[in-house]
């Protein structure tokens, strides 16, 4: 499961057993929401105003899949949007300010009752969001044209792409 709602963590037994030992931290330096327009999903980065990289709450855990030996996986942990995802989308990941990432890994020290109050909705003053290409749509693109504004002048020269 790619995301984990803060509300029924404790409920979910994909989840409940690991909120009190197994929580991590997902570096990120923005993500993808898509707004609706219509019939029409247009992408969109959000980010930090000072485009520096930040921390998404989240869970990870191991265990033994009979025929593939290993398996290592996460969640990401989701919230209620700020005042600027909201019109984008009605979740959005929770991102740990700095002086919380410590209190969120030690699940010694910090109990999930108290941990859960860091799960909250990221100051939007804080935040920005703009339109992308959509060659975020598509796996084979990883390059930093995958968050260039559509408003910016020049289109990402990385063969066919498809505006819808």
């Amino acid at each position: 499961m790619i995301n984990a709602r803060t509300e029924t963590l404790t409920e979910k037994p994909a989840f409940k057993h690991l909120v009190g030992s197994r929580r991590c931290i997902i570096p990120a330096d923005g993500f993808y929401e898509w707004r609706k327009e219509g019939k029409r999903k247009v992408p969109m980065w959000v980010h930090l105003r000072n485009r520096e990289a930040f921390g998404l709450a989240g869970l990870w855990d191991a265990w033994r899949k009979p025929e593939d030996g290993k398996v290592e996986s996460f969640t990401i942990i989701t919230t209620e949007p700020n005042e600027l995802v909201r019109p984008i989308h009605n979740r959005m990941p929770a991102i740990l300010s700095p002086e919380h990432e410590d209190p969120w890994l030690d699940a010694s020290r910090t109990p999930f009752v108290k941990a859960k109050s860091l799960l909250k909705p990221y100051p939007e003053e804080l935040m920005d969001a703009h339109d992308v290409w959509a060659i975020v749509n598509s796996a084979k693109y990883d390059g930093p044209e995958c968050i260039q504004a559509v408003s910016d002048d020049k289109i990402p020269r990385t063969g066919q792409l498809s505006l819808l």
